[in-house]
């Protein structure tokens, strides 16, 4: 029987925790998420919003690929914190460094996929994670990138100049209310990068509360393209249900400053 997937869902999968050592001796906290019985096809490793406004390992859509995408698409999710960044997980070691000291956590993770022989790497960043992955992901190991809510605050244009140099595919997912860069101004400002495609998300927001469904689509159609779309929102077979309610409470990505005028966004799950 048919059972729907929710926020909370946790299909099959093979899931580890993992730690990550860092070129200037932090230790990292993540997980290592894998399909079940089968090699992947593809991997995932996903930079997480802000950490000084509530972003982490666990923010949403992170968490639903981690618990999802082994069963659905065959694909392994790497998430971690960054230094100093806390979740259910633990924390990892370091202090936020405003996007500088991050690089070494971006090498890491691609380093442990790389010795893991996890396959076809893509990078996955949400707006603060969309930077550490324009400034520090463009790695002879990296297929692309996938940008969520890229707000552009801490990548410079010599950033944009390295991927536009490297040809590697890079997908910028923005959503039409986004709080701090619109589709427009995306299209815009990407343009520096020949080979950026930047899709807007008609009636998303910069927290894509609603919409996590309409990204991980998006992910697969370009990390997995031999998997169906619509991913299925029902499952037939064993599944978990997680403890989401220690988030309730949490942002995912606000900056302090003042925001584009645009509608409410909710509350993150």
């Amino acid at each position: 029987m048919s059972t729907a997937i929710r926020a909370s869902s946790i299909l099959p999968g093979r899931r580890e925790d993992i730690e990550l050592h860092t070129a200037d001796g932090l230790t990292l906290v993540g997980e290592l998420a894998r399909p079940l019985d089968r090699e992947p096809v593809g991997t995932l490793i996903c930079l997480h919003p802000l950490p000084t406004h509530g972003g982490m390992m666990d923010s949403h859509v992170f968490r639903k690929a981690a618990w999802r995408l082994p069963a659905l698409a065959d694909l392994a999710v790497l998430r971690f914190n960054t230094r100093g960044t806390s979740s259910v997980r633990g924390t990892s070691e370091g202090a936020f460094d405003n996007a500088d000291g991050e690089r070494f956590d971006v090498a890491a993770a691609i380093e442990y996929a790389e010795f893991h022989e996890l396959p076809n790497i893509w990078l996955v960043g949400w707006s603060f994670g969309t930077d550490l992955a324009l400034k520090h992901g463009c790695d002879p190991a990296v297929t692309g990138a996938i940008l969520l809510s890229p707000p552009l605050r801490f990548s410079a244009p010599e950033d944009l100049a390295v991927w536009a140099e490297s040809g590697r595919p890079l997908t910028a997912l923005v959503p039409e209310f986004d709080d701090y860069l619109r589709p427009e101004e995306a299209r815009r400002r990407f343009a520096a990068i020949p080979q950026a495609e930047v899709v807007g998300v008609d009636g998303a927001k910069h927290l894509w509360v609603g919409d996590a469904e309409t990204v991980l689509d998006e992910i697969v159609r370009r990390v997995a393209p031999a998997v169906p779309l619509p991913l299925p929102t029902t499952w037939d077979g064993p599944m978990e249900t997680g403890d989401v309610s220690s988030y309730a409470d949490r942002t995912v990505a606000a900056f302090a400053d003042t925001p584009v005028p645009g509608p409410a966004q909710r509350s993150a799950e």
